[in-house]
């Protein structure tokens, strides 16, 4: 009997494309799921008989409780190679093997200057007005080039990010808890002396660090409050970093700009999530690594953990 594999959250249908499937259709029966499933209850009846799951980035937590309710689950794949949302002594505990994949760091680097260059031009204003036979011309954009773009985290995509911003001819600055003058100097910015100094002198703030303890709410109503009027903030990390009230109240007192966000503390957004309407956001839904040479890697690479697997010789192995 062959085994069977389900694909998570496929929503577009594309991961049917993104990889040679029949590499393992003689062992395995894939199944493409289209749909989240919000809850452990749901998960765990739709995923009771599979003895595979490929997992999208940190979509769906897979806790010791869900696990446990998973008797057949042999591999757990996670796109990317780290993941905070797996129970990795649980998964042992259950006879679970874990693997990841290679994930690129351009696709969030340029979803970050997408909502970043929309937001300084009111491209989405803009074009909803010319197609709907709106005002010809509605707002005055701002300039990039001179002015201060911060980074709050300066690794590997935030690194990029400060290399496009230099083309631009903006001054950019960099703080994170961890940041040193020697890797500031690498990537040719300022280090900014706190995180209040980076969010009160810059005209553009981008979030760029890893969710945890000492990150988790870094920026809440205080810091927020650090912004210029005329700041623009764009977070294409993670949702919990930014106190979500307090930006949503923000916005709608119109404290800046705008923001940029593709990262929400529920995804999928539900229908009457108030940041579906907040003004003053341009918000898209979670899009950072999804692209089509990203979407290759993540379930090329899967197809390849699964034939590993069943040859007895797992790779990739997380954490």
């Amino acid at each position: 009997m062959r085994l069977r594999c389900a694909v998570l959250d496929d929503f577009q249908g594309a991961a049917v494309e993104a990889a040679d499937w029949g590499a393992v259709a003689d062992d395995v029966e894939v199944a493409f799921f289209d749909r989240h499933f919000d809850g452990e209850d749901a998960l765990a009846e739709a995923l009771t008989g599979f003895d595979i799951i490929v997992t999208l980035r940190e979509r769906v937590a897979f806790p010791g409780t869900l696990l446990a309710r998973l008797p057949r689950l042999r591999l757990l794949v996670a796109s990317g190679m780290r993941n905070s949302v797996i129970d990795y002594p649980a998964a042992e505990a259950h006879g679970v093997t874990v693997c990841g994949t290679a994930s690129s760091a351009a696709p969030p680097v340029e979803l970050t200057w997408a909502l970043l260059l929309a937001l300084a031009r009111g491209i989405v204003e803009e074009s909803n007005s010319l197609r709907t036979g709106g005002r010809w011309q509605r707002t005055v954009g701002a300039d990039l080039y001179g002015r201060r773009l911060g980074l709050l985290g300066l690794g590997k995509i935030g690194g990029r990010v400060a290399g496009i911003g230099l083309a631009f001819g903006m001054r950019v600055s960099a703080w994170s808890q961890n940041l040193s003058a020697e890797r500031a100097g690498e990537v040719g910015v300022e280090l900014a002396a706190s995180k209040e100094e980076l969010l009160a002198q810059s005209d553009f703030v981008s979030v760029h660090l890893a969710l945890g303890d000492r990150t988790r709410g870094l920026l809440g109503a205080p810091e927020l409050a650090l912004l210029k009027p005329t700041a623009y903030l764009v977070n294409t990390s993670r949702a919990a970093i930014v106190d979500q009230d307090a930006l949503l109240a923000a916005l709608h007192e119109g404290r800046f700009a705008g923001a940029g966000v593709d990262v929400f503390d529920l995804e999928p957004l539900p229908a009457d999530h108030p940041m579906r309407t907040a003004p003053r956001l341009l918000a898209t839904p979670h899009l950072g690594y999804v692209s089509r040479a990203n979407l290759a890697t993540y379930y090329g690479e899967a197809v390849e953990n699964i034939r590993a697997y069943l040859a007895g010789s797992p790779v990739r192995r997380l954490p």
